[in-house]
């Protein structure tokens, strides 16, 4: 069961019809608006349709619609022949649906007029013009959830001009159901003040400090891109294994998530490996023996080269390509929005040294650096073919 949070308790007190809920990480902010909106539902006398909408329908299936089906679930509410998988939306005994699509289809952004409410989760990566297509098609209230990374259309088109809105900032201390060991993690990374102000105290930041920019999010794989290789990163539990594919195309990279998921052994990451296209994987060499037990499962599999330096320099390769993500690379697109440089004492970024989750990044890095290490090797020997190469490239790797 989801227990109501102080986060519920302050958003129901919001009471004009645009809703502004800004907020640090684990704030719970997401489960509180579908509580809210599954209450209505519940409730109606006529029917109404509620739309819950996000940057992309990876980020919808992986966030919201997975949110809403657990409390659904956990609740006891959830009817199989009321939830339409194919146009994603739950139909309540009342005739009310809470209907899920992505900002980035024109056709559901300028469609009919709702008569319930909207919810633009994480909105902050949602087009401001979006929102206003929205907003005018709504009759009942508006919900706007984010994390302030820093300032963005909320604060310049409504904030600032005075237009009529609640606004409310929860934090992780507002969720009184989030479990210790995530609190422990938030509260082990206070030193960082930069991402601290916004993921644990929920207050807007600034660009300046983020380890990655100008990376793109992308639809889909080009059909003329190269697949390099699979890149793992290992975990179990609470930290996911993730298995990012690494594609060459047009001079840069693109990442594609294929595996974010806790609980896997080496079997299991060996089969999800062994159903991809066969291409070698780079596993980090830090788990040399899971590297070996891969290996005996039939896996092609090398370690990352790592050594005095190789996180600051692998960062430094991947700052010097052009990079895109693709849409449904959910986590790694939340790792590279969240990850930060630390800071030290005086509050000086400290190059190299990073705070943030990095599951999918160090993956993609692993496989990044490795090819460049192989495309470099190749370019050197073919420049000097009587010249035997007996040591690494970048000694620091």
């Amino acid at each position: 069961m989801f227990q109501q949070t102080q986060t519920l308790h302050k958003i129901l007190s919001l009471k004009k019809r645009l809703k502004i809920i800004q907020g640090g990480s684990s704030a719970g902010k997401t489960i509180a608006i579908l509580l809210i909106l599954i209450d209505k539902a519940q409730s109606d006398k006529t029917p109404k349709i509620y739309s819950v909408v996000s940057e992309t329908m990876p980020h919808l299936k992986r966030g919201a619609i997975r949110d809403f089906l657990n409390i659904m679930e956990s609740h006891g509410y959830y009817r199989d022949d009321r939830w339409n998988r194919t146009d994603f939306f739950y139909e309540f005994e009342t005739g009310s649906k809470i209907e899920f699509f992505s900002a980035d289809s024109s056709d559901k952004v300028r469609g009919p007029r709702r008569n319930g409410d909207l919810f633009i989760n994480e909105c902050n990566n949602v087009p401001y013009e979006t929102f206003t297509q929205l907003s005018i098609r709504t009759e009942g209230n508006i919900y706007l959830d984010y994390n302030p990374v820093v300032e963005f259309w909320v604060q310049d088109e409504i904030i600032s001009k005075n237009v009529d809105h609640d606004f409310v900032v929860v934090t992780y201390k507002d969720n009184s159901g989030l479990p210790k060991v995530i609190v422990d993690d938030l509260e082990s990374r206070k030193s960082n003040a930069a991402w601290w102000r916004v993921y644990g105290e929920g207050l807007v930041g600034e660009v300046e400090g983020r380890v990655y920019t100008g990376w793109n999010i992308i639809e889909d794989i080009p059909p003329e891109a190269r697949l390099e290789c699979h890149a793992l990163d290992f975990g179990f539990d609470p930290d996911p294994a993730t298995i990012i594919d690494v594609y060459f195309y047009n001079g840069g990279y693109i990442l594609d998530e294929v595996l974010h998921q806790r609980g896997l052994h080496n079997s299991d990451l060996a089969q999800a490996l062994k159903n991809l296209p066969s291409k070698v994987t780079v596993a980090d060499s830090a788990e040399p023996k899971s590297i070996s037990e891969l290996a005996q499962y039939g896996v092609s599999v090398i370690p990352a080269k790592k050594g005095k330096d190789s996180k600051r320099w692998g960062i430094q390769v991947l700052q010097s390509f052009p990079i895109s993500m693709t849409k449904r690379s959910v986590n790694l697109i939340d790792e590279y929005r969240k990850y930060m440089l630390s800071q030290d004492a005086s509050g000086r970024f400290i190059q190299g040294e990073t705070v943030g989750k990095d599951d999918c990044l160090d993956a993609a890095r692993y496989g990044i650096t490795s090819r460049v290490q192989a495309i470099r090797a190749r370019e050197f020997q073919d420049a000097m073919p009587d010249y035997p190469i007996k040591r690494q490239l970048n000694p620091a790797v």
